[in-house]
């Protein structure tokens, strides 16, 4: 009967430690979402229309994947378009600002 108060005084004194790596466990067996994100066409659109309209971005073209967005626009050779740009698209796709490459358009064609 001593070995399983002694047992039973181990747990308590832990209890905390072994709930905290319980919880640890099943927050890393759900799923994530940031990571797995594919966007249609539908959102690309979305996302150049709302670039577009957007004080000196110009025109835009959206590339999204899993892993980031590329945006090609007019107004990217300003710092504060490009500001704007990436606030905007890490809005729309929840995606930080190091998933998110700017590039000037070329209009030489």
């Amino acid at each position: 009967m001593k070995n399983y108060v002694n047992k039973l005084e181990s747990i308590k004194k832990y209890r905390f430690l072994i709930l905290a790596a319980a919880l640890g466990i099943v927050l890393l067996l759900l799923p994530s979402c940031s990571s797995e994100k594919v966007a249609d066409t539908g959102d690309e659109e979305r996302l150049e229309r709302i670039l577009e309209s957007t004080d000196s971005v110009g025109k835009a073209s959206v590339l999204l994947s899993e892993n980031g967005v590329v945006v090609v626009c007019e107004g990217a050779d300003s710092a504060d378009v490009r500001l704007t740009v990436i606030k905007a698209v890490s809005a729309f796709t929840g995606f930080t600002t190091d998933k998110i490459q700017i590039l000037k358009l070329d209009m030489e064609d």
